[in-house]
């Protein structure tokens, strides 16, 4: 590969500067589904595959590239790091950022009819950050509903049968909230509507990831997002705050056990053998 182009001019002491800013910068061993960007062009993915020297990235549309693992030429957090094999092969088959086999080479088979609804944009994210590679080994699209108030509109145009079967993940579905009674009026032998019990989607991924004890309690009446942010002291806006939290993100392990389950349940429904034609 060519050279990286310089970024400044020459200067007689520029040799030494980079080899004392390659040192000043931490390695981090490649592993199944670390999310890094690329210093040069901005590429983001999850980490896929990995050799003696080059890295696989794959980004949330399923497109994969690979590049080398130069020093320095990847991001976390903004931050510059140098991505290096790690110390030994694991044993066992490759798992996926969901724990399932990991299938190499993998092209992703047409789609079903089938279909995952979720809420909003971060949902969505979430769960292609996790189950992404799960999703397109099993033909799944997600879709977002823009919120939860157009559920009813949604699975109506969808028109769900034995074979065009449609699961549902929604935002604080607990008893008696508006959700719950939404999921009452759509639900059927085709239609699965299943949801975590948190206020947001954030809240599904453990503090530990953040470094925080837990999710602050937000006062009745305060959007809960800007809330949130005054409570921990995050000077950011909700979209930046999504980005650094959703980063965080590198495997199941990373999320509550209340979201885990039920994207699972969804999933088994839409890929279970269909019924004969009602």
């Amino acid at each position: 590969m060519p050279p990286h182009p310089r970024r400044y001019g020459d200067d007689v002491l520029s040799g030494d500067r980079r080899r004392r800013d390659r040192r000043s910068v931490p390695t981090v061993p490649a592993e199944l589904g670390l999310v890094v960007e690329v210093a040069d062009d901005g590429f983001c993915g999850a980490v896929v595959a990995w050799d003696r020297t080059t890295l696989t990235l794959e980004d949330r549309h399923g497109r994969r590239r690979v590049f080398e693992m130069a020093p320095a030429s990847f991001l976390i957090d903004g931050r510059p790091v140098t991505v290096v094999r790690p110390p030994s092969a694991p044993s066992g088959p490759l798992r996926s950022a969901s724990g399932s086999v990991l299938v190499p080479g993998l092209r992703a088979r047409t789609a079903r009819e089938s279909r995952i609804f979720v809420e909003g944009v971060q949902d969505a994210e979430l769960v292609e950050r996790i189950w992404g590679h799960d999703l397109r080994v099993e033909g799944i699209v997600v879709e977002c509903l823009e919120g939860v108030d157009r559920l009813e509109e949604a699975v109506a145009a969808f028109a769900p049968g034995p074979q065009r079967r449609l699961g549902v993940l929604l935002d604080h579905l607990v008893p008696g909230s508006k959700e719950s009674r939404i999921a009452e009026r759509v639900s059927s032998p085709h239609v699965l509507v299943v949801g975590h019990p948190f206020v947001d989607v954030w809240q599904a991924v453990r503090p530990s990831v953040l470094g925080i004890p837990a999710w602050p309690s937000v006062p009745q009446g305060t959007p809960w997002k800007e809330g949130v942010l005054a409570a921990l002291g995050w000077r950011t806006d909700p979209q930046e705050a999504w980005r650094r939290i959703l980063g965080s993100v590198r495997s199941y392990a990373d999320l509550e056990p209340e979201l885990l389950g039920r994207v699972e349940e969804v999933i088994d429904f839409l890929t279970a053998p269909c019924s004969s034609p009602a």
